[in-house]
């Protein structure tokens, strides 16, 4: 399956995209926007510190609640999203996004991403190291 590489011609329900898989920390790329994807995933537990050297990272909770742990100049601080809250992460930055129960998100990266960042601690078997996979 090919990523999505261009806007689609018609509406997505984004409810019935997340039914339709149920990895977690595995995205699905749900249309583009010039030169981003329109992401969305489901999370829950952990996912890993990693930082995006060249790119932000936006995130909309459609569902549940998400906390992004952040290592900043200053000191750690957690930031935490319930549902219908939006964060950007400023690109290089190293965070730690977490679900303390299931949650879906949707997210704005550019294509070919990395999930887990330029630079990253060891990824976990449940975190896909992906750049995003097409909506089935």
């Amino acid at each position: 399956m090919e990523p999505i590489s261009q806007p689609v011609s018609q509406a997505i329900s984004l409810e019935k995209a997340l039914a339709s898989f149920t990895q977690t920390w595995s995205p699905r790329i749900v249309t583009a926007v010039n030169d981003y994807d329109v992401r969305i995933a489901k999370v829950d537990g952990e996912h890993v510190w990693h930082v995006h050297d060249h790119t932000d990272e936006f995130f909309l909770v459609l569902d549940g609640e998400l906390h992004i742990a952040l290592r900043e100049p200053q000191g750690e601080r957690t930031v935490v999203l319930p549902k219908g809250a939006v964060f950007t992460v400023p690109r290089g930055t190293e965070h730690k996004p977490y679900a303390p129960a299931p949650t879906a998100i949707l997210l704005f990266e550019p294509t070919g991403t990395l999930t887990v960042g330029d630079h990253h601690d060891e990824v976990p078997d449940h975190v896909d190291a992906t750049t995003g996979h097409a909506l089935i």
